[in-house]
């Protein structure tokens, strides 16, 4: 949500200048400046947001970010990514996995108290593609980084069955 903010800031207040503009050349409307850059402010913070939606699911739709997890009908592998740069997002790790195959969704795991990311995640892919990204991927120098790749291990649940006793 901040990166949407910090991309729309500029063009909201290009649209505002743009409508005080226009505005001020029209004839006998009998607007003060302040009015005109208020105007064009409420209808950038309308504009914007559909402009950047409208942007966002175009990205999300190109041939080389998939848009939804079922875009992909294969068979799936899920795959341990550790040792990872803390400031490395779901974004960069999904662009260095797609050079080596089909990247369905790519989960970083962050700390709940404090939000950080915790340096390793998971990244699920096409299964025919996991052993390749592991044998290039594994020990391979990501942001400053030597990454760690290997299947991920089944979950044990924290509620076995001998606590039901």
């Amino acid at each position: 949500m901040w990166t949407n903010l910090q991309r729309s800031l500029p063009f909201t207040l290009a649209l505002a200048i743009l409508t005080y503009l226009l505005f001020s050349f029209l004839p006998d409307l009998g607007l003060d400046a302040a009015t005109l850059v208020s105007l064009g402010v409420v209808l950038a913070g309308v504009l914007i947001p559909v402009l950047v939606q409208t942007k966002g699911a175009e990205l999300e739709t190109s041939p080389s970010r998939p848009a939804a997890k079922t875009s992909y009908q294969g068979e799936t592998s899920t795959l341990y990514v550790g040792n990872l740069p803390y400031r490395a997002n779901e974004d960069a790790v999904r662009e260095l996995f797609q050079k080596f195959g089909i990247v369905i969704n790519v989960r970083l795991m962050k700390d709940r108290q404090t939000g950080r990311r915790r340096g390793f995640g998971f990244v699920e892919v096409a299964a025919k593609d996991a052993t390749k990204m592991i044998q290039k991927l594994n020990d391979f120098e990501f942001q400053e980084r030597t990454l760690k790749v290997r299947e991920a291990k089944e979950r044990q649940d924290q509620d076995s069955d001998d606590n039901d006793e």
